[in-house]
């Protein structure tokens, strides 16, 4: 606490945000799937297909879990001639 009783800015402990908090937990899932089978890359992508085979949940969620963590810029998707393929960001 400062002089004034709130708490002082430079002694306040600081915890920075992890995507735990900000995602959902089928997304983490899908993220951690994501990272663990090196879809890290646009040159490494992986499609829909094979994230659901990784992670082992519906495809409805899995797609679901993607647009999530595409709107909060985890992922990106890259669309291409027969399936669209994503890879992470972060």
């Amino acid at each position: 606490m400062g002089r004034n009783g709130y708490v002082d800015s430079a002694s306040a402990p600081v915890h920075p945000m992890g995507i735990e908090d900000e995602i959902s937990g089928t997304a983490l899932k899908v993220y951690k799937s994501m990272k663990e089978s090196g879809f890290l890359s646009e040159e490494k992508p992986g499609t829909a297909e094979r994230i659901t085979q990784g992670v082992k949940l519906p495809k409805t969620m899995v797609m679901n879990a993607l647009q999530e963590l595409q709107t909060k810029g985890f992922v990106r998707r890259r669309v291409r001639d027969k399936a669209a393929a994503y890879y992470l960001l972060k």
